[in-house]
């Protein structure tokens, strides 16, 4: 079988991994001063931040269409037996719903509710990805496969600034934690398809993510060692590998990889946000 394997943008793997697994991407929609631009094609992450930091509103995101997603479908499945289709939790977007209606036209794609967000999409994605490569399953038996392991996706992130999130609304707790005062840097983590804080540190953001690490890795026997992922928005110089380093002394896992939050991701956490995504047994 030659299935194809495709994403919402949501899933924030850089282009190399993309590459490296043969993944097509659908942008969803930044709404920037009430003008839409597709993600990563239209807008970067830079781009957003740089307007806010220049005192613009704080940007908005959309979901994919379902005419955009049947565009989508009916372009990457030419050559293929069947596609399956990752999107967003869909407790947080539209976007499952509306590829779903558009995957009724079809008889060979299926659409995946990640339950998720950021690379713990895209962990997912890769696990399909590596599926399809041998060959052996069509497209129904990958994306059962992947929903099984769904579950046992471990997402969360230790946002530095406040004001993304409490702008945003997709974390349901934020609002109670109030401006930035006391210096709160909350954990926030994806529980059964939603953000909600799980945790809030205080202190300078090194030592604060030296903890998160460590708190949620260290003597940890329920996880798969076979690859994690850090995924940021910008930090300070040297961030990611203190946190790689933290990563090591804490578990062995055969591959770490580093991976930047894309546009729809970083306009709801803002900068200064690092997480650590990875799966259980």
């Amino acid at each position: 079988m030659k299935i194809r394997i495709t994403s919402d943008s949501t899933c924030d793997l850089t282009p190399e991994l993309l590459e490296r697994f043969h993944i097509t991407v659908c942008p969803l929609y930044i709404i920037m001063d009430g003008k839409s631009y597709r993600d990563q094609v239209d807008i970067t992450t830079d781009d957003i931040f740089a307007h806010v930091e220049a005192g613009g509103n704080l940007c908005s995101t959309a979901a994919v269409s379902e005419a955009d997603y049947d565009d989508f479908f009916s372009c990457n499945l030419a050559g293929y037996d069947g596609l399956v289709h990752f999107t967003i939790s869909s407790d947080m977007s539209a976007c499952y719903q509306n590829a779903c209606n558009a995957a009724k036209r079809y008889k060979n794609v299926q659409v995946v509710d990640s339950r998720n967000l950021s690379s713990a999409q895209g962990l997912l994605v890769m696990e399909a990805a590596e599926l399809a490569e041998k060959g052996e399953l069509d497209a129904a038996q990958i994306a059962d496969r992947v929903r099984a392991i769904a579950p046992k996706v471990d997402a969360s992130f230790c946002v530095d600034r406040l004001n993304y999130l409490r702008k945003g609304g997709r974390c349901s707790t934020v609002a109670a934690l109030g401006a930035n005062l006391l210096n709160i840097k909350p954990c926030i983590e994806v529980r059964d398809g939603n953000m909600l804080v799980a945790k809030k540190y205080r202190g300078h953001y090194d030592r604060v993510l030296k903890e998160y690490v460590h708190e949620r890795l260290a003597g940890n026997d329920t996880l798969n060692l076979k690859r994690i992922m850090i995924t940021h928005t910008p930090v300070e110089d040297g961030i990611v590998e203190m946190v790689r380093q933290e990563i090591l002394a804490c578990q062995p896992f055969s591959e770490i990889l580093e991976t930047e939050a894309l546009g729809t991701v970083a306009c709801h956490c803002g900068p200064h946000t690092l997480g650590i995504l990875y799966i259980h047994k």
